[in-house]
């Protein structure tokens, strides 16, 4: 038996619950992983919380990363024992995710875990600092480099938000934050690293197809109205990476940023990455990645505690990154 966060949708009704449950409940997978550490992303949020069509079957048992032991493995990649983190791919929407104590899942979805990470700091990473890394990765690829100007990133006290600001300030970008915290946040942003944090509310609202020029690059997990404002105030040739929806799913914008300035929107896609592209963001992350400062930006709940943070996390009242103690 295991102990899991379970949702269930009887009579078009979402139920979430803690539920004990037998092995063999488990979906098929040719590895079994002995979870140790799981984290709340903003995914998880609405999964758990039902506000957007996350989950595609039920019953669910949610969480979109999980770190933990290998405990018996049919895949030739892994033997028990082996230490392993998994993001994405599905699990948490269609396949038995992390949020338990044991998971079930084909073992080309797992990566090894980083030598000098442990299980706790990979999942205060997790999906939100691994989709942060994949951001830098591509602003770096298109050519936005630390003398390039000034990166915005919205969304900022977030967990995606968090661990980019940490990264790019670390690669020595100029980092402006973006946040409609900032007399509880701005002290905690520039501790990870933003040179200037401003209020989100001009980006919030309808803007003009162009506005006056100032980012080199930004990384946005909001969205809507703000990624639109965000590609309109880009200057002429730089590059905008979109990895969220925080703020809704509409891109109300005019093609004039892209065809006037020569602004690049790059989308970053975390889930089903190829293992190429993981295994470099892991790979930077964890020499990358400054342990203390991730440790200042991580709540450690137990797994009884991730439902009601799970609403916390949808209402915005979340700071950096939650990480789930399934064992606790």
């Amino acid at each position: 038996m295991f102990q899991a966060v379970y949702l269930d949708k009887p009579a078009d009704r979402l139920e979430a619950g803690i539920r004990a449950l037998p092995d063999d409940a488990l979906p098929e997978g040719d590895v079994l992983v002995r979870v140790e550490w799981s984290t709340l992303n903003y995914k998880d949020g609405l999964a758990i919380t039902g506000k957007a069509p996350v989950v595609r079957k039920y019953p669910m048992v949610p969480g979109i990363d999980f770190a933990g032991t290998v405990e018996a493995s049919q895949h030739p990649a892994w033997q028990p024992g082996d230490r392993v983190l998994l993001n994405g791919w599905g699990v948490g929407e269609g396949h038995w995710g992390g949020l338990a104590q044991k998971a079930r899942v084909r073992g080309d979805w797992l990566l090894a875990r980083p030598e000098n990470l442990s299980a706790r700091q990979c999942m205060a990473i997790g999906t939100a600092g691994y989709t942060a890394m994949l951001c830098v990765l591509a602003l770096e690829r298109h050519g936005v480099l630390a003398d390039s100007g000034e990166v915005l990133v919205t969304g900022a006290a977030g967990g995606v938000g968090s661990v980019a600001i940490q990264l790019l300030a670390r690669r020595g970008y100029r980092v402006v934050a973006s946040t409609g915290r900032i007399e509880a946040a701005g002290e905690y942003l520039r501790g990870l690293g933003a040179a200037e944090v401003i209020d989100r509310a001009q980006f919030s609202a309808p803007g003009k197809p162009l506005g006056r020029e100032r980012w080199a690059g930004a990384v946005d997990s909001v969205g809507s109205h703000t990624l639109a404002n965000v590609c309109a105030t880009t200057r002429y040739g730089g590059v905008v990476t979109a990895c969220g929806l925080a703020g809704g799913m509409d891109l109300p914008a005019t093609v004039a940023p892209f065809i006037l300035r020569g602004v690049t929107l790059a989308g970053i896609d975390s889930v089903m990455a190829p293992l190429p592209l993981r295994q470099a963001a892991w790979t930077a992350l964890a020499a990358e990645i400054d342990t203390d400062k991730l440790d200042d930006m991580t709540r450690v709940i137990p797994l009884a505690e991730a439902i009601p943070a799970a609403a916390e996390l949808i209402a915005g009242q979340v700071r950096g990154r939650l990480v789930v103690d399934v064992n606790a």
